[in-house]
Parts: structure tokens; C-alpha cells; sequence
């Protein structure tokens, strides 16, 4: 593979990026990390063994419309994106010889991935379709035995990472970015593989060879 120091994985939430993420990054013999362990918008609005819904985060799916959620978390990413910049810039300038970084998130917004002017960095976007997101929230959610709040929250949470899925593939097909459908049923080890073939097509971050194109 050509000399990439790092790989970045943008999709909206549940279309399996981090554990396409960690394979990708365990092929490469990188260090893999989210985005959001810079800075956490609020998480996931159901219950699991572990952890119960923070209060925080039922007033936020259950105050908001969808407009407003979507309008929260671009907030959140446009502050957060200066920081997920400068750890881009930072690890692609690094030597040979150090760990390189596979960064999965959906912070990692096209329109400025796209403008970064990073060196060895690439970026590949996954989607999967509304249903197959839908089938696995509600599976992580317990959604048939949830209460109608529970269900009212995921429904909202649902709404809102569909939205952005819609506004995402807009902007990736717009720029002629790379993007890979991650709700095919392939397995991850297939999906890495996928990732990496498209890694090594690009000229720049995001980029694909195209004919004509000098490099």
C-alpha cells in the first residue's frame, strides 16, 4: 500500500465504522481512534446492561425536533473540528517509523475533509441503508421490550442519524469522494479489505485515481 500515515473513517452512527475501523487499523499495524474521545455530543438514548440513559441525553432526543438535533450536533462538530485537524496534520507528518492512525468518526464531515491539504492521509466514507441502521439500533435498544418513552427516544435518535446519513451521501457523491455500502452483508474482514483497495486508489484524501489525473 502506498505510504498513507492516516486513514479516515466517516459514516453516521450505526453503519459499523468502528469495528471496520479497528480491522483496518489491526491489517495496517495502526493505532485506531474516534472522534469521540475528543469530545462527546450526546450519546446513545437507550439503556444497556452497563449504563442507563443519562438525564442529559433523554431531555436532549425528547426537547428536540429533528431540525434541532441535526442543528445541535453540526454545532458540535464545527467546534470540534479544529482539534481533529490539528491531531490529522499531526500524525501524517510523523516519520515512517511511528504508529500510524486510523480515525473513525462522524465528525469527519466530506466538505472539510475534502479541504484538507494533509499528505499521506486518506478517507473513505461508509453508509449502510435506513433499514438495515434502523435494525440495528433497535436490536442495541431492546426496542421490542422497551417502554413507549424508550421507543419514543431511539425513534428520535433514528430520525435524526437518517437525516444526516441523507446529508452526508449528498455531500460525499457532490465532491466525488469515496464511499463504501457497509449494510451488504459482507463480513468486517471483507469490509477492511475494501477499505484499504480504496486507500490505495487515492491521490488525495478522499480521491480516487480518476483517468487523466498525472499522479
Amino acid at each position: 500500500m502506498r505510504d498513507v500515515r492516516v486513514v479516515l473513517i466517516g459514516e453516521a452512527s450505526n453503519a459499523g465504522k468502528s469495528t471496520i475501523a479497528q480491522e483496518v487499523a489491526d491489517e495496517l499495524g495502526f493505532e485506531c481512534l474516534s472522534t469521540d474521545m475528543l469530545a462527546r455530543h450526546p450519546g446513545r438514548p437507550w439503556r444497556t446492561p452497563e449504563r442507563e440513559v443519562p438525564a442529559h441525553v433523554a431531555e436532549h432526543y425528547g426537547s428536540l425536533d429533528v431540525n434541532e438535533l441535526i442543528t445541535s450536533v453540526f454545532d458540535h462538530y464545527d467546534r470540534l473540528w479544529p482539534r481533529i485537524e490539528k491531531l490529522i496534520t499531526a500524525r501524517a507528518a510523523e516519520d515512517r517509523g511511528s504508529t500510524g492512525l486510523v480515525l473513525e468518526g462522524s465528525a469527519l464531515w466530506p466538505v472539510r475533509v475534502a479541504r484538507l491539504q494533509v499528505p499521506h492521509t486518506a478517507a473513505v466514507w461508509l453508509t449502510a441503508d435506513d433499514s438495515v441502521v434502523r435494525a440495528r439500533v433497535r436490536a442495541a435498544g431492546c426496542y421490542e421490550a422497551a417502554t413507549g418513552e424508550e421507543r419514543a427516544l431511539m425513534d428520535k435518535f433514528l430520525a435524526r442519524t437518517e437525516r444526516y446519513q441523507a446529508l452526508m451521501i449528498e455531500a460525499v457523491d457532490r465532491l466525488g469522494l469515496t464511499r463504501i455500502d457497509a449494510g451488504d452483508g459482507r463480513s468486517a474482514e471483507e469490509l477492511a479489505d475494501t477499505v484499504l483497495a480504496a486507500v490505495d486508489a487515492q491521490t488525495a484524501p478522499g480521491r480516487p485515481h480518476t483517468a487523466g489525473d498525472p499522479s
